[in-house]
């Protein structure tokens, strides 16, 4: 699905035949629906209690899926591994299945590792994992895994380098290759992993729990067939993937026909501090949407490009907000065309850099959402905060032991046709959370000296956004460490939607002897210096305002001043005083 002059985009993935679902009654297809759910749910469980990284075991970095055997569509998801990351996967699936094709084809007990984004999409850190499934000798799905490790290499400890101007400067570059081959794990490949790291142990621990996580999988998948038979289970499948796109046509064609457009724009891309925009325009014509990405800005020098894999993903999770409903398989994206202009920032062609991806998807789904606004007020909220603000302190401890803290930071998400946003959630690119202070704290030798919301930061509006977040952290290690930070949305605000006001700016601040500094680049900046007891201030956006300020009863401005969630006046500036009659 794509138009002429531009980038190739969604693939036909419409191989399973809808009729596969004759003969299945709707309580066994809800109920295959379920177990097959519960296989992903598992995998995701079992990875993220064996994991040795936070950002896995933590965060929940890290995602499962079942796949195509085929073409390497998503046919099932697990609720909690991240949705960015299941669409991507349908790439780096199709990228083994060509590459095994090459090899002789798949074996039972073959598994392929990769990381390289632009085949499989996102960035470096996410590691990816892929097995084929057998059953009585013939190919009948593929299970993979994908989580983000704590450090592949690179540049710059945990691989967000905001300097970056190739893939080679963010982290090493593993293109698909053979792992465990039947069995048997290669011994070589993993020496060559774990030799490009700075944390080998956590490498390994992070590779066995994936490891451990598809053969949970294969026994379920053999568990769930013994049970019901491959027939049936392959024509629930089918059955679950054209229901979907049936659906997603029955939603668009509720939807007035027209075209809707929105732009916002990048800070810059860690280069040149230059802004660069991301542009949509939004179409339905009967049951059928497109999404026209035409106008966004070229490739750049800096790590903020994303390969077409990722911007494919992005419009599945961005339509899955707007459509909460619908089931989660690639059925969904039938009806959907999308046009990503050639050589842009969306479609980035390697070895272009794309550590910072997360910023950019976060800016496709705010446009996205800018523009559903206008089409479908009543299902869209404002722009959440936008940028996952990756914070990286590294350092080495006095016995010479090297020690990565990366983390991500919440922040507001935006306000809603029902309410207000939600006060410091994580971002709405995924189901991941943010590591908990006392983690962080017993992990590394910091001090948490604020972590609080921050006054003032939601956008107003008739239903507020969620409030962002400050978050202070001390350097306790008498060898000092080095801070690399990579975050967005510190000059552009998150906007709100249809009416509502903008939130605030994200800020951060680094404390050097002489004081308080920012960065050149507003939101990125590497290589930061700091002594024992010197500190960064981070300083996250607030969520977007749902509908015009002067809607907001009164009664709950008076309510946000006495909870401390803005000033009086704060409250003045957005709201006009009549709020003061009810403090």
């Amino acid at each position: 699905m794509s138009n002429a002059g531009t980038a190739q985009t969604v693939p036909d993935t419409g191989a399973q035949d809808p009729a596969g679902d004759r003969g299945i009654d709707p309580i066994t297809l809800a109920i295959l629906a379920g177990r097959m759910e519960q296989i992903a749910d598992e995998m995701d469980a079992t990875l993220f209690r064996s994991a040795f990284n936070p950002i896995i075991a933590e965060a929940h970095d890290a995602s499962h899926g079942i796949y195509h055997p085929q073409t390497g569509e998503t046919m099932v998801q697990g609720k909690n591994g991240l949705p960015i990351f299941v669409g991507v996967m349908a790439f780096a699936v199709k990228a083994v299945i060509d590459k095994a094709a090459e090899q002789g084809g798949p074996k039972d007990g073959d598994v392929w590792i990769f990381n390289d984004a632009h085949i499989g999409g996102t960035h470096l850190s996410d590691m990816r994992l892929v097995r084929p499934y057998f059953r009585n000798g013939e190919l009948f799905c593929w299970l993979a895994s994908v989580g983000h490790w704590h450090d592949v290499g690179g540049a710059v400890p945990g691989n967000y380098n905001p300097a970056a101007t190739e893939v080679f400067q963010e982290a090493v570059v593993l293109p698909p290759v053979k792992f465990v081959s039947e069995g048997e794990l290669r011994t070589d490949i993993l020496d060559i992993i774990l030799r490009n790291t700075r944390l080998p142990q956590s490498a390994e621990g992070d590779v066995n729990g994936q490891l451990g996580a598809l053969d949970l999988g294969i026994k379920r998948m053999d568990a769930l067939l013994d049970e019901y038979g491959g027939a049936t289970v392959t024509g629930a499948l089918a059955a679950l993937s054209a229901r979907a796109e049936t659906l997603m046509r029955k939603e668009v064609d509720a939807l007035p026909d027209g075209r809707w457009e929105a732009e916002d724009f990048l800070d810059n891309d860690g280069i040149t501090d230059a802004p660069l925009p991301i542009r949509v325009a939004l179409e339905i014509r009967g049951d059928r949407l497109s999404l026209d990405f035409t106008g966004s800005a070229p490739q750049v020098a800096g790590p903020i490009n994303i390969a077409l894999p990722t911007s494919i993903a992005c419009v599945y999770v961005a339509i899955k907000h707007i459509f909460p409903a619908l089931p989660a398989n690639a059925g969904v994206m039938r009806p959907i065309d999308i046009t990503v202009p050639e050589h842009s920032l969306l479609s980035a062609e390697f070895p272009a850099p794309t550590g910072g991806y997360t910023e950019t998807i976060l800016r496709m789904i705010d446009v996205i959402f800018s523009a559903a606004s206008q089409a479908a007020p009543d299902r869209v909220v404002a722009n959440a905060y936008g940028t996952i603000n990756a914070l990286s302190i590294a350092g080495r401890k006095s016995n010479g032991q090297r020690w990565v803290m990366f983390s991500f930071y919440g922040g507001g998400h935006g306000g809603t046709p029902e309410g207000n946003g939600l006060n410091h959630g994580s971002a709405p690119i995924s189901m991941a959370t943010i590591p908990p202070v006392e983690i962080l704290e017993a992990a590394y030798p910091v001090a948490f000296r604020q972590w609080a919301l921050r006054e003032g930061s939601a956008g107003p509006g008739m239903h507020r956004g969620g409030l962002g977040a400050v978050y202070e952290i001390e350097v306790l290690e008498e060898n000092g460490a080095e801070a690399f930070f990579f975050g967005e949305r510190g000059k552009f605000p998150p906007k709100g939607v249809n009416g509502g006001g903008d939130a605030a700016v994200n800020r951060f601040d680094y404390e050097q002897d002489d004081g308080w500094h920012q960065p050149p680049m507003t939101s990125k900046m590497r290589g930061i210096t700091l002594r024992q007891g010197q500190k960064v201030r981070l300083q996250s956006p607030g969520g977007g305002g749902y509908g015009p300020a002067a809607d907001r009863p009164a009664p709950e401005v008076a309510r946000d001043v006495a909870l401390g969630y803005l000033s009086a006046e704060q409250a003045d500036q957005q709201y006009g005083t009549a709020w003061r009659k009810n403090a």
